[in-house]
């Protein structure tokens, strides 16, 4: 080859090569401003958490609702068995169902908002600590006690603690023949009172009730003033378990052990606290895993591909708190003073709850795209 066809061949060659990757150049900065483009719509990044939301309204909050209703209508038909036939196992039985009752109510509280707080069927159903000096005035009063009459009551003198006083009293075995004809009277209508209260709280998210649950699971749908985004409904479901882990730290636990107060203590006459507070926790893992009677896509779903170590740590912190609250020597009452170091764990646990909801998976879902 002659040397002038090679330099016009190199020279071909070189300007080809050099199209080439002009060409290349071009197309991979195109397809970074595309992507760039996406993150800054949030087209890429947003997470559709409808079915999450879906399952959280119908097959967590409306199941434990429901489960609370059939438990409370066990408790009127072991309460009214029990004033047929005053028996100490009948006493028995009904104190069973009135702890049986508790279960899906203290989980229920990882989500006091809507009806049952807009309706005020919190305060009506679960106001503590009772008044004793109050509850024996009504006792001792001329007023028939019907279910409209303790309805009327104030919240202290109804609701779960005042069925606890009349079928525990004070902690010690109650004798079925102690019961007189005025408290018998005063347990049937609280608890007829308590059953309707759970009933209207169940309406209130049924699809043929109220149907609060489809206003929770279409979060983000056109003409929701509630809840205007999916980012809306998953700040109310994560607000519910906040409140109640720093209820249970700060309050629940808290109060009664710093101030050495056995008449602070929630589910004191019935010796259930403790079951009370891990239940509170329970509530917590119910409505972040989406398992309540049966699996389903839970807020974990979205955590854990955002931040499965988040996620991860989560897990075993809620089991943590529960196993701590469980290892206070029973009754609480009495662990307030001679078993503290068993019971500042305990609320330490639960504030390491309290504070990863609050300043962790609050702060993802507020920062999270979702459609």
């Amino acid at each position: 080859m002659k040397f002038y066809d090679f330099m016009r061949n190199y020279r071909l060659f070189s300007l080809f090569s050099c199209l080439l990757l002009v060409a290349s150049f071009a197309i991979g900065c195109i397809g970074c401003g595309e992507d760039e483009d996406d993150n800054v719509n949030g087209e890429v990044e947003a997470y559709d958490a409808s079915e999450i939301l879906d399952h959280y309204a119908n097959n967590v909050v409306l199941e434990i609702y429901t489960d609370l209703d059939t438990k409370a209508g066990e408790l009127l038909t072991a309460v009214k068995a029990l004033e047929e036939n005053t028996t100490q196992a009948n006493l028995e039985t009904a104190q069973e169902a009135w702890k049986a009752t508790r279960i899906p109510w203290e989980i229920s509280e990882a989500f006091l908002f809507g009806p049952v707080d807009t309706q005020g069927l919190d305060p009506a159903l679960d106001s503590w600590p009772v008044d004793h000096v109050n509850l024996q005035s009504v006792i001792d009063s001329d007023d028939e006690l019907t279910v409209d009459f303790v309805s009327g009551l104030e919240d202290t003198q109804k609701g779960f603690h005042t069925i606890e006083f009349l079928l525990f009293r004070e902690g010690d075995q109650r004798m079925a023949s102690d019961i007189t004809a005025r408290e018998m009277e005063y347990l049937i209508s609280s608890v007829m009172n308590l059953k309707d209260s759970t009933a209207q709280l169940q309406n209130a998210w049924a699809s043929n009730g109220e149907n609060f649950s489809n206003t929770v699971a279409t979060a983000g749908a056109d003409g929701n003033s509630v809840y205007p985004s999916q980012s809306a409904g998953l700040q109310e479901l994560v607000n519910g378990m906040i409140t109640i882990a720093d209820e249970v730290a700060n309050g629940k636990i808290s109060d009664p052990f710093n101030e050495e107060d056995t008449s602070l203590v929630e589910s004191q006459f019935s010796f259930n606290s403790i079951a009370d507070f891990q239940n509170n926790i329970r509530g917590i893992q119910a409505v972040y895993t989406g398992n309540y009677n049966n699996d389903g896509p839970g807020l974990d779903d979205f955590v854990s591909g955002e931040d499965s170590d988040l996620d991860s740590r989560f897990k075993s912190e809620v089991m943590s708190a529960i196993e701590a609250i469980g290892v206070i020597p029973n009754p609480f009452r009495d662990s307030i003073t001679k078993n503290r170091p068993a019971v500042q764990n305990a609320i330490d646990a639960v504030e390491t709850v309290h504070q990863t909801l609050k300043q962790n998976i609050l702060t993802l879902v507020e920062e999270s795209e979702f459609n």
